[in-house]
């Protein structure tokens, strides 16, 4: 049943069929649930990790370096502490006003596509800032993430090859300025936790790129997946622009309805009720948080919904997304700028969508000012 997902715009009908069979199911061999409470309860157990008992991961290996993404507990839990403090309260309120104006600064033409001129760059300017990108490695820093990011589950290109060696490198360039000259950004700090035998080299490279990728696949998803729903639908459209105050709810209905990341796995460490050691569910948050034991009329996209309980757009338990509040916050600032900016907003064209199961987005979405 899963393998219908590969290609497919509404992955809800078919998230609809697992859920029926009941919340653990085998399909071809694997097991899998759409149940929000079992997403959630296994998220948050312990005897669950990413990693088999052996320590080996069953993911792709050799294009990027490891992070604490694909990491259990200890290690996990030493690098995330690390990478921690950036993504902080206080940090991401003093990112705040120069999300605003890039934000503003982007907004200037009558036509273009939300994609490409608005919800790629904004994330990436600020997760360039975050890291200390220079402005002239902006672009090329966009373009390989992208790339990157859809090698998750796509097959491996050149291009995507190519991509990780350019990341490396220019890493591995801002590394060594940043021992030679350290400074307040994220790179200089994690650079000196290796230095104090924190981190080891391939441990940094492996943070760095994880931050690239997960600081600006979540947002700029998070962008488009939320316009396109409020153009979709116009009275929530004309609410939010009536209030909007209320951009924090519309950011987490969003998140609910159409969430950036789709799906995780997770892998039993020992006999945990019907699952045997070494065994791998996979968890298909974006049917979560649809769940109609938890979310009334699911399938509605409501900005005055109440989130009781927490959606799973950002995962659950250790794993639990790092910089969500500043994706978050983002989110919050992306939506009110163009509810003021452009309150006559319209698609324009024909929208092209990701050719992904993990991550889904738009590819493109052309729009209007009038």
């Amino acid at each position: 049943m899963l393998e219908q997902l590969t290609g497919s715009e509404d992955p809800h009908p078919i998230y609809e069929q697992v859920r029926a069979r009941g919340p653990l199911v085998r399909d071809n061999g694997v097991w899998v649930t759409a149940d929000h409470a079992m997403c959630n309860k296994i998220l948050r157990d312990r005897r669950f990790g990413v990693r088999y008992t052996d320590g080996t991961y069953p993911g792709m290996s050799g294009l990027l370096p490891e992070s604490f993404l694909e990491t259990d507990p200890p290690d996990h839990t030493r690098l995330r502490r690390l990478a921690a403090p950036a993504f902080s309260p206080k940090k991401i309120d003093e990112y705040r006003t120069r999300v605003e104006k890039v934000a503003e600064s982007l907004l200037h033409d009558d036509e273009f596509d939300l994609i490409a001129d608005f919800a790629a760059p904004l994330p990436i300017a600020v997760i360039s800032e975050l890291l200390g990108i220079p402005d002239s490695d902006t672009g090329d820093f966009a373009d390989y993430g992208r790339l990157i990011a859809a090698s998750f589950d796509q097959p491996m290109t050149p291009e995507m090859h190519l991509a990780a060696e350019k990341v490396g490198a220019l890493f591995e360039r801002l590394i060594a300025e940043r021992r030679a000259r350290p400074g307040d950004d994220v790179i200089s700090s994690l650079v000196a936790a290796e230095a104090e035998r924190k981190l080891t080299a391939k441990e940094l490279m492996g943070t760095l790129v994880l931050l690239l990728i997960a600081g600006f696949e979540t947002t700029v998803n998070l962008i488009g997946n939320g316009v396109r729903a409020l153009l979709d639908h116009p009275a929530q459209w004309a609410l939010f622009k009536a209030n909007p105050d209320m951009a924090p709810d519309v950011v987490e209905e969003v998140l609910r309805w159409a969430p950036p990341v789709h799906l995780t796995n997770r892998i039993a460490h020992e006999q945990v009720d019907l699952v045997g050691a070494d065994q791998e569910i996979t968890l298909l948050l974006g049917a979560a948080n649809r769940d109609p034991r938890v979310f009334p009329e699911p399938h509605r996209f409501d900005v005055l919904r109440v989130q009781q309980p927490e959606h799973l757009a950002f995962s659950s338990g250790v794993h639990y997304c790092l910089g969500a509040t500043l994706a978050r916050m983002e989110g919050d600032v992306a939506f009110r700028a163009l509810a003021r900016k452009m309150p006559d907003l319209r698609q324009a064209g024909p929208a092209t969508f990701r050719d992904s199961v993990v991550i889904r987005g738009l590819r493109s979405f052309p729009v209007s000012r009038s």
